[in-house]
């Protein structure tokens, strides 16, 4: 009897710290780290639009290792979140489910994850494929900004 208190009092806890988050969810403020738009390709461009602002594009597959230690790593650290929500409208996209496979062939994704910046219209203003640690990536977005703004000039 005991044990059986102990597992559904373990269950309790566990369902409870599990979060939840709907297809189209973005982190909530305070948290570190960069604010996502989940699978929702048309809501970040109206965004970037509005915001006018460029659009970081996290495509990903499920199964993917170097997708998640990228989620768990660099997505996470607070220097490149604060960096990437200031300038970005953030989306993070499942390369094999919905849009996914469509901005695949559009923007000839062969490997994940593949980190692409575009324009607020779509776009693509720099590429990049694989796990890339914190600074990389701030160094792959501040590349990314810098062509925008060569392109924007011309």
């Amino acid at each position: 009897m005991r044990l059986l208190k102990f597992l559904l009092f373990a269950f309790v806890i566990i369902t409870a710290s599990c979060k939840v988050s709907s297809k189209t969810s973005e982190k909530t403020v305070g948290e570190p780290g960069i604010q996502f738009i989940e699978d929702d390709w048309n809501l970040a461009l109206k965004k970037a639009q509005s915001q006018n602002k460029l659009v970081f594009v996290d495509i990903y597959a499920t199964w993917c290792g170097p997708c998640k230690m990228i989620r768990q790593y660099t997505f996470t650290d607070s220097a490149v979140g604060d960096f990437f929500n200031k300038n970005f409208v953030n989306v993070s996209i499942d390369g094999e489910k919905g849009v996914g496979p469509q901005l695949a062939q559009q923007f000839a994704i062969n490997a994940y994850p593949t980190l692409v910046v575009t324009d607020a219209t779509g776009k693509p203003v720099l590429l990049t494929v694989g796990f890339l640690p914190a600074d990389y990536l701030l160094q792959f977005a501040n590349e990314a900004v810098k062509r925008n703004q060569q392109q924007t000039k011309l």
